[in-house]
């Protein structure tokens, strides 16, 4: 599922996000979202979130077990 609705995306879940200085060579990280930064309901680029190790990026996928 992708990060672009902000109803799919909740605090304690796990993403894959890309951070900003990321951007470029599109390299993935891995967390648990602690805060939603995006205020919209959809974003064409992914929801911002904060993750709990507290980097910031945009979800780009969430992970489904």
């Amino acid at each position: 599922m992708n990060g672009q609705n902000r109803s799919d995306i909740y605090p304690g879940l796990e993403v894959d996000v890309i951070l900003k200085k990321d951007q470029r060579s599109g390299k993935r990280t891995r967390g648990i979202v602690k805060d939603l930064l995006t205020s919209s309901a959809f974003h064409s680029k992914g929801i911002k979130v904060r993750l709990e190790d507290g980097q910031v990026g945009r979800v780009i996928e969430i992970v489904e077990e």
